[in-house]
């Protein structure tokens, strides 16, 4: 019973650190404005502010997940933490562009390393099936939370405290974060980890690429997709990513053992959660926009407008364990893909003079369902058979997954609502032509959640051994449809 409480405990810890982190992405969006007034920040560098948090971030999960099983997750953990709150001491006081961009890079590796090592803990706590299931239920309902949440405090903090407040808040939380950290979650390294050497070529490479990646996607919102700035960046991380495969396959200790690319449910687990990720987070962008720019409505009160969805979010992630065991991992996952489609092309269809309780609540209320069935479900499917020596190189892929889909999915649907916009130009009036913009892009994210629900069919799933007839010696429980047995990531079974 003891035990159980401390995991409980420990659950908890591990989902406020995924609340703050996500929170900590949109207080920054909504700040951003106050800074560069108070800072006189240029428009090009204030969107770095949020850019460099994102490339540092995106850079280095696949790295923080494997330098947890080598290192010890909870290690990483507080390192995290603590190298977050440094940093966020460090923007609350920057008086400067370049200080709060340098800030904001650290604070993405302080994230990328507490972000791996939480969803590793998390793996190594609770066992594949059902008990896992349920925490990351409660995994993805924080995260949820955090989203609007953090639309809704960076607004009410850069009011009344002004945008310093919002650094300050990373810095009080990071540290009630560490402090219970050392006594609920497990110390030390897993059994069985890989302690004799470590990959330098491999983490450089694929560090640098993915890096270089993230910042040809960010950076093209601005550039465009054909500027050199997006093509040279984008083609040396190409050719860095292509060399980390070379690499992998010579070294003696991989940082990623080539055969868990062999693995076709991982790899189309990972696929799933960048598109879920492509189609949805873009959405909290620009209904946001759409109720500000279109609406009319303040900062603070746009954020509000979201706050239904997380609600709903954290309702249906309550019991979504309890679906994935009756229906299988696969329905679920397909049932929550087609209804993210129906979702986007529901809030496609808003009007220039209509309204929050018309056009964007209903189809919110929509997506709130839908969002923790692909988000648990995608977890789950990159997550099974890990052992517990691989809980972080698990976790660094789909969180790398994930990050990468909501940066490409901001890119492209921003850039097609940008493209839309445009084209209607001023003629039907601005309003109109904002709302055109964000429909399209709106039906894109649609048919790339349509195209996912295809994807998840091709998805294979172990079922639960059918009871046999014959007297067996005791086993491990069987496990619900959608689980299997923990087993080496790298297998195929």
């Amino acid at each position: 019973m003891a035990a159980d409480r401390n995991r409980t405990w420990a659950l908890a810890l591990l989902a406020s650190t995924q609340f703050v982190l996500i929170l900590d992405t949109s207080v920054i969006n909504v700040a951003a404005p106050s800074m560069g007034a108070d800072l006189d920040i240029s428009p090009a560098a204030l969107s770095w502010v949020a850019n460099a948090y994102l490339v540092s971030f995106g850079g280095l999960l696949l790295l923080s997940g494997r330098a947890a099983d080598i290192l010890g997750r909870r290690r990483l953990y507080v390192a995290g933490l603590a190298t977050l709150a440094a940093a966020s001491l460090l923007g609350s006081f920057a008086n400067s562009a370049a200080l709060l961009i340098t800030a904001r890079a650290v604070q993405g590796i302080g994230a990328a390393m507490a972000a791996a090592a939480a969803l590793a803990l998390l793996l190594m706590l609770f066992e594949d099936g059902p008990e896992r299931h349920k925490a990351l239920g409660v995994f993805a309902a924080m995260a949820g939370a955090g989203g609007a949440a953090g639309t809704v405090l960076g607004g009410v903090l850069t009011s009344w405290l002004g945008w310093e407040s919002t650094f300050a808040m990373n810095v009080v939380v990071g540290l009630a974060l560490i402090v219970p950290a050392t006594r609920l979650l497990p110390p030390g390294r897993p059994a069985g980890g890989d302690r004799r050497g470590f990959d330098l070529p491999g983490a450089t490479t694929v560090t640098l690429g993915l890096a270089l990646l993230a910042y040809a996607l960010v950076s093209s919102g601005e550039a465009g997709w054909s500027a050199p700035e997006t093509l040279l960046t984008g083609g040396a991380a190409v050719v860095l990513l292509a060399v980390f495969v070379v690499v992998e396959r010579r070294a003696e200790f991989p940082l990623v053992p080539p055969e868990v690319f062999r693995r076709r449910t991982l790899r189309l687990a990972n696929l799933l959660a960048a598109m879920w990720q492509m189609a949805l987070f873009p959405m909290f962008f620009l209904v946001s926009l759409y109720l500000q720019a279109v609406l009319g409505y303040e900062a603070v009160s746009g954020g509000l407008g979201l706050l239904p969805l997380s609600l709903v979010v954290v309702a249906v992630a309550s019991f979504t364990d309890r679906l994935i065991g009756r229906f299988g991992l696969r329905t679920v996952m397909g049932t929550g893909f087609v209804l993210v489609a129906a979702g986007m092309a529901w809030q496609s269809l808003l009007s220039p003079t209509g309204s929050f309780a018309a056009d964007v609540l209903p189809p919110s209320l929509l997506l709130g369902v839908a969002l923790p069935l692909v988000s648990i479900t995608t977890n789950i499917a990159a997550t099974l058979g890990t052992e517990e020596h691989e809980a972080g190189l698990a976790s660094g892929l789909v969180n790398t997954s994930m990050q990468f889909g909501s940066v490409l999915g901001l890119a492209v649907l921003s850039g097609v609502a940008a493209a839309r916009t445009e084209a209607v130009g001023p003629a039907g009036g601005a309003d109109a032509a904002l709302t055109e913009g964000f429909a399209l892009a709106f039906l894109v994210g649609g048919a790339l959640a349509l195209a996912a629900a295809l994807f998840s069919t091709r998805l294979v799933v172990p079922a639960a051994p059918a009871p046999s007839a014959t007297p067996a010696p005791p086993a491990a429980p069987q496990l619900p449809t959608g689980t299997q047995p923990a087993g080496r990531i790298g297998s195929e079974r």
